[in-house]
C-alpha cells in the first residue's frame, strides 16, 4: 500500500508488522509542498523534468563509477543499485564496482524534507544529503552540505548506525576551511532490514535529524545559509564501511517516497 501524506497531523504506519511514527512538518506554521523536490516514484522511468540519473559534475567516488544504469524506477520505488562489474571504458581510477546517483535540478534553502526508504544491504553506501559548489569569486563562493544520512547497511560495526552530518567547505567570510560536526545513532534494528523514515528540518535558525519521526540530532545553524541540491546515492567507502564484497552483489538502496515542505 502507498501512504499518501497529511499536513494536519501526525500518523502511524504499520511495516512488517512493526508500528513507527511517519514525520511531517512540525505544527507551526503553515507549510507548502515543494514540487520539484517530491516523488512518489510511481510509474516506469525517472522524472527527468526534476532528477538528474547521475551527478553531473562528479563521476562516483573511486573505484566504483555513477552509472545511469543502476538508476531505475519499478515497484512504485526509486531503486539505487551497486554492482560488481568492470565498464569497457571507465575513467582512471574507476574499476570493479558500479553504483548511482540521483541529483535534483532545483536547488532549495530551508524546509523539510523526508524520506521512507530501505537502505541496501552493502558495504556500498546508501545516502541522502545535500550540497552545493558555487565558484563564484572570492568573496562570493559557497560550497556546503548537510548530510541526512550516509548508512552502511553491510559494513561489520555500522549495520545500526545513521551517520548524520555537515560540512563547511568554503563560506564568502571565511574562505577555504574543510570542517564538519558529525554524529552518529545506533538503531535497535538493522537498517538494511526494513524501510523507515529519515527527515531532516532546515531552518535558518537549526538543523534537526529525525528517524521515524524522532530528532536524532539538532545543531544551531550556523553556516548552511546557501541553496543546495537533493541527493540520493551509492557510494563506494574503502576507507570507512570498506570496499562492497562482490558476492553481496547486486544490492539495492530502495526510496519509496521523498517529500518536501516550504514554510509560508
Amino acid at each position: 500500500m502507498r501512504w499518501k501524506y497529511s499536513l494536519a497531523a501526525a500518523m502511524i504506519v504499520l511495516l512488517a508488522g512493526a508500528e513507527f511514527l511517519a514525520a511531517e512538518p512540525p505544527a507551526e506554521g503553515r507549510w507548502l509542498p515543494i514540487a520539484e523536490l517530491t516523488d512518489e516514484f510511481e510509474g516506469d522511468t525517472l522524472d527527468g523534468a526534476k532528477w538528474h540519473d547521475r551527478n553531473p559534475t562528479w563521476k562516483g567516488r573511486q573505484p566504483g563509477w555513477f552509472s545511469p544504469d543502476n538508476v531505475t524506477v519499478s515497484d512504485g520505488k526509486l531503486q539505487l543499485t551497486a554492482r560488481a562489474e568492470n565498464l569497457a571504458d571507465p575513467a582512471p581510477g574507476y574499476h570493479t564496482f558500479t553504483t548511482a546517483a540521483v541529483k535534483s535540478k532545483a536547488k532549495v534553502l530551508y524546509g523539510y524534507f523526508e524520506i521512507k526508504c530501505k537502505p541496501m544491504d552493502s558495504r556500498a553506501s546508501s545516502a541522502f544529503w545535500f550540497y552545493a559548489q558555487d565558484p563564484g569569486k572570492e568573496k562570493t563562493a559557497w560550497w556546503t552540505e548537510i548530510d541526512m544520512f550516509e548508512i552502511g547497511g553491510g559494513s561489520p560495526a555500522h549495520e545500526r548506525k545513521v551517520h548524520m552530518n555537515v560540512h563547511v567547505f568554503v563560506t564568502p567570510d571565511e574562505g577555504k576551511r574543510h570542517w564538519s560536526k558529525p554524529r552518529a545513532w545506533t538503531a535497535p534494528f538493522r537498517l538494511a532490514d526494513d524501510f523507515h523514515v529519515y527527515s531532516l528540518l532546515w531552518t535558518k535558525e537549526q538543523l534537526t535529524f529525525y528517524v521515524d519521526g524522532q530528532a536524532r540530532y539538532t545543531l544551531a545553524n550556523t553556516h548552511w545559509h546557501q541553496p543546495l541540491h537533493m541527493n540520493f546515492d551509492s557510494e563506494t567507502m574503502p576507507d570507512w564501511f570498506g570496499l562492497p564484497k562482490k558476492e553481496n552483489l547486486p544490492s539495492t538502496f530502495s526510496i519509496e517516497y521523498v517529500r518536501s515542505w516550504k514554510k509560508q
